[in-house]
């Protein structure tokens, strides 16, 4: 009974994380909230890989798994560009000199709960995936925990690599607003992306996976969260790349 609930209570260490960074998240503590969310995440790759290391995966583990996703990776980035939009609009309402008051003031007090789009898309992909059996050995549309990773990059590029210029652009209600739009497409879009996961290796098929592994860990080195974004770029790109040769393969 222990051993078969081993990938549960991992699920269960995930789902409790996600919880933390939810308080960290709407208290406005993003460094908190991103660390939540990257243990979240650590949780959710292991409790797969301990599913099937144990033999244990079952129908109760993958609806758990998907529930706790959608706090860590769903609920979290949404509150986060929630907030992100609220500075943003804080920012730029007073540049524009908009009183709180009136219909322009009360367009820039609503308009922030737009990033909650973000929380909306995760859940449709969430319950989307649960239900798609092409989804076995690879993904359609970006996963969760990837997007989690995109929108937290923000803040922490701010926190920690701020500079007027960038800060200004990343504070741009319009970039990040076309960000919400980004995610919230990309997570249910109709597109193949590769999974990193490595069964039975073998340096034709799946030595790509591994190189992309040892470059994302250099970009993380040189560049710091700015490679957040990079690598997901990177990782769209490449599958498209890869479901193109493969096509003109076939």
């Amino acid at each position: 009974m222990f051993k078969r609930n081993i990938p549960n209570y991992i699920t269960l260490l995930n789902l409790f994380s996600g919880c933390i960074a939810v308080l960290f998240a709407v208290n406005g503590d993003f460094v908190g909230a991103a660390a939540f969310v990257a243990l979240g995440i650590f949780f959710d790759f292991f409790d797969g890989l301990a599913a099937r290391s144990l033999g244990v995966s079952s129908k109760l583990g993958l609806e758990l798994d998907s529930l706790a996703d959608m706090v860590t990776s769903g609920v979290v980035p949404g509150i986060v560009m929630m907030k992100l939009l609220e500075e943003s609009f804080t920012i730029y309402s007073g540049k524009l000199n908009v009183q709180p008051e009136g219909f322009m003031g009360d367009a820039f007090n609503y308009l922030p709960l737009v990033g909650f789009a973000v929380t909306l898309a995760s859940a449709y992909r969430l319950a989307k995936f649960n239900i798609d059996d092409r989804q076995t050995s690879s993904f359609i549309g970006l996963p969760t925990p990837a997007n989690a990773l995109l929108i937290l990059s923000i803040p922490l590029i701010i926190e920690y690599q701020e500079t007027p210029a960038l800060e200004g652009f990343l504070l741009n209600p319009w970039w990040l607003l076309g960000l919400t739009a980004f995610s919230s497409y990309i997570l249910n879009a109709e597109l193949p992306l590769f999974a990193l996961k490595f069964s039975k290796f073998s340096w034709k098929t799946q030595g790509y996976k591994l190189v992309f592994l040892v470059l994302c860990l250099i970009l993380l080195g040189v560049l710091k969260f700015i490679a957040v974004p990079i690598i997901i770029i990177a990782y769209v790109l490449l599958s498209v790349i890869l479901n193109k040769l493969k096509l003109t393969r076939d």
